[in-house]
This record gives structure tokens, sequence and C-alpha cells, in this order.
């Protein structure tokens, strides 16, 4: 077995780091990653001993009633104009008929002064209306590309787009192939990648037992060589990568056979701001057929649900969260069904919030489980807003162990684009896209076109699309005999 120089170092980060206690990123030299390709001091600088940003994914089920966590967009001097104008329609609905004597109303100068901010509101938070007849939700036609298998595509497109984005550095990377002792991939596995200046990553195998590593996105001083540690059920192995090795870095491990049914934790990620009325109530027409087909593949796998949808500051709310259940009609009757589209303002959303919810406040299951988001967006996130930041929370979620899935929705911009492109290829994950008989004119219904810069692309709906994905990462998890 390799013992690396570093084995005490290494040794130490598995037995305390790899515990993932810490929850807050740590302390580091300011401007980590100042720029795409950081340039190696002069002369070396302190030690620094990076630590998780995260804590290790430990729920052990998800049998539990749907619940509801909100995270309010309001001003507290909107909310009183809002409660002042729902106090006023209801004096209102109460009225006596036209000609009957009405009572004098009672006021104060503090109602007064709501009520009138609340008429300057009135339209932007106007009275409920009748619901309007619904016509009948066409199928939502999606193509995909996967950035990882086409990845000189993908650095092509990040080499041509100049946008405003948050930079990790991914031109470097390098397979890690973690096996079992007769060469089946170990699914799910903790990994730990050090620089000797104590820079490290953290990472969970997916369920074909691989992963891929991008030194450069989180050391620095671009070190030729990193200590490799993987962990599974209380067994140790050790790796060495080499920067610029052609091959993967293969480790073997000696870890427990996989076990059926298969665990999966399924995240929908969705903005819920005005603009993405026609994207959810098509996933509104579809989720249970997914769920459904989803539960029957071979695996028969045993499916948590959850749902965070966000808005933006000054809207009802910035992040809506329903934690996993098992209870699929519940969350549908009660997360997903009363979701509506409203509000949004700017055309940045609250992406940022709503993904670092996700990945830190949602109970992902612990050892074995295939976690997955499905991210449904039409606009980049805010990046005026300070942290937390889409960036450390991609790096987050590779190591718990999560994919996302990113799908861009009508109006989704260049820098959207991006954006979801760099979460989903940093997580493994891929990015999916929305496409329609006239790539210029989301009304034209759907079809093949898009105006993405993308090639080489298939195209299906989106609910056989999710099953597909799902399927695929499922299909990695073959019985063990």
């Amino acid at each position: 077995m390799h013992r690396p120089p570093f084995f005490r170092t290494v040794a130490a980060l598995v037995a305390a780091q790899l515990v993932l206690s810490a929850c807050s990123v740590s302390a580091q030299p300011q401007g980590l990653w100042p720029d795409p390709e950081p340039a190696m001091p002069s002369t070396p600088g302190p030690i620094v001993r990076s630590v998780p940003n995260f804590r290790a994914p430990s729920a052990t089920n998800c049998a539990r009633p749907v619940s509801t966590r909100e995270v309010p967009g309001f001003a507290q001097g909107r909310r009183d104009a809002r409660d002042a104008l729902a106090s006023r329609d209801a004096r209102a609905k109460s009225a006596p008929a036209e000609g009957a004597a009405a009572p004098a109303a009672p006021s104060t100068r503090g109602e007064g002064r709501a009520l009138a901010d609340a008429e300057s509101l009135h339209r932007m938070f106007p009275s409920p209306q009748p619901a309007p007849q619904r016509r009948p939700v066409e199928p939502v036609t999606v193509g995909m590309v996967d950035d990882n298998a086409s990845f000189a595509e993908y650095l092509a497109f990040v080499a041509r787009t100049p946008v405003v984005h948050r930079p990790r550095d991914v031109r470097e990377r390098y397979l890690l192939d973690v096996k079992d002792a007769r060469g089946r991939g170990v699914a799910d596995a903790e990994v730990a990648v050090q620089s000797p200046s104590g820079h490290a990553m953290w990472a969970r195998t997916d369920a074909g037992g691989r992963v891929w590593l991008h030194p450069d996105a989180f050391d620095p001083w671009r070190s030729p060589t990193y200590d490799v540690a993987v962990r599974k059920e209380g067994r140790v192995a050790w790796g060495r990568l080499a920067r610029g090795q052609k091959s993967a870095v293969e480790v073997r491990l000696d870890a427990a056979a996989a076990t059926w049914p298969a665990r999966l934790d399924l995240v929908f990620l969705i903005d819920a701001t005005g603009s993405m009325s026609d994207e959810i109530d098509k996933l509104k027409a579809s989720l249970r057929a997914i769920v459904s087909e989803v539960s029957a593949l071979p695996s028969r796998p045993d499916v948590c649900l959850g749902l965070v949808a966000y808005r933006d500051r000054g809207d009802a709310f910035i992040t809506r969260t329903h934690d996993f259940t098992n209870d699929v009609g519940g969350f549908l009757r009660q997360a997903l069904i009363p979701l509506r589209a409203d509000g949004g303002g700017d055309y940045p959303e609250a992406m940022n919030e709503a993904l670092h919810e996700t990945v830190h406040r949602l109970s992902w299951r612990g050892d074995g489980a295939t976690r997955l988001v499905v991210l449904l967006a039409d606009a980049p996130p805010h990046l005026d807003y300070g942290a937390p930041h889409y960036d450390d929370d991609m790096v987050a979620a590779l190591g718990k162990g999560i994919k996302v899935f990113s799908v861009g929705a009508s109006g989704l911009d260049r820098q959207g684009e991006f954006i979801q492109r760099q979460i989903a290829q940093y997580t493994g994950g891929k990015f999916v896209f929305l496409t329609y008989a006239d790539a210029h004119d989301p009304s034209s219904g759907p079809g093949r076109e898009t105006g993405h810069d993308v090639k080489n692309y298939s195209v299906d709906t989106l609910d056989r699309l999710i099953v597909r994905l799902v399927s695929e990462e499922l299909a990695k998890l073959a019985p063990r005999g």
C-alpha cells in the first residue's frame, strides 16, 4: 500500500477533517483564487490547513411528513403595508350593500399611513382574482450536453464567453477511479486531496466510483503532486496524483458491496419568479409520472423528494424549502401544487441563497445514497449580494456527493448559461436547456431549436429526460454478486 511522504498530515486529514465536523470555510489567505491561474509564489508561504466547508450527509431516512421552512423577502414596511391592504380588502368584502348606512370606520394615524402605502403598492400586490381557465399544458422539449464528456468544447465555450462569474479554474483535470478488489466501482466513497502546502479539496465518488478532480480550483500554488485519501466504511486507501499524468488516478479500496434497493435523494431547485409560470405548471403536470417511472427502475430505488423554491429580495420569500420526504402524495399536495410563480423585479434572482439552502440545510442521507439536484431557472444569480457564493456551494456539493443537473429555461441569458454550466460541470452533472420550434420565440411551442451556445445535442421531453438521467446514474449501481 502506498504510504505518501505526507502520511501523517493526510492521516490527520482523514481522521479529523474527513469526519467533516467543520461547517464553515477554513481560514485561508486572502486572494486564494484571485484570478483563473494564480501564479506560484517565488518563496514558500505559510502552510495552509484547509478544512471542509460543509458537513457530511448523515440522515438515515426521509420517513417524515412534508415540512416547510421559509426565508421571507419583504422589508418590514412593505409587510405592514401589505397587511393593511389585506385588512382593507377584508373590510370591503364585509361592507353593507349600496345605499345602506355604513358604520363609521375607526382610524388611526398609523393605519392611515399604512393604507396610503398599501394603495401605492396595490399594483405590486393585487387582490386575489378568480383563477383563469387553464389551457392544456404542452410538453416541454429539452436538449442536453455533457460538458465533462465533451470537455474541449466546454473549455472553448468558457474561453469565448466573457461574462461576470465566480472563477474556478477547471482547465486541468484528472479522473479518480475507485475500485474494489474485483475491479468494480466503489460508489459514494469519501475523497480528500491535499497538496504539500495543505490546500485541500473533498469529493465523493459517483455511483460508478468516479469523480473529476480539478487541482487549480483549490490550490493557488499549483503543486506538482497531491496525496489522495479515499475512505468508505472505516477502510482507507491511498493514491498519488502527479500533475501532468495522462492516466486516471486509480485507488483500490476493499469496500463492502452495494445493496439494493438503491437510495435516491432527488431535489427540485426552482426559480419561482413571475417569468417561470409555464415551466412550473409543466413540472406539476409531470412530476407524479416522473416519480412513478423512477420508482419502477430495475434498482427499485427508495426515493426521497425535496423542493427548494426561490425568488429574490423584496418578494414574498427568498427561499421556501420543503425537506426530504417519502410521502409523494403529500409532497405534491403541500409543496409543489401550491407553488406559484410571482415577483422577481430585476433580472438576476436569489440563486446563491437557494443553492446554499439546498446543499447545506436539507437532510441528505448518508453513505450509499445517490444525491441529485434538478435546477430549473431562467436567470443568473445576483453576484452583488455578497455571500453565500454559488462557487463555494458547488465545491461543497462535490464534497457531499451531490450532482446538479442545470436546466436553462426560456429567457436564460449567456451569463446564466455560463453559471449553470459551471455548476453542472464541476459537480459531475449535465446542462439541460429548453428547445422550441423557433429558437428566438419561446411562444412558438415545443421543437428542436435553441439559442444556447451548444451543438451535437438530442431532444426529448423534460420528464423523460429526468427519468433517463436518474436511470443512467442508478444503472451504475449494478447488483453485486
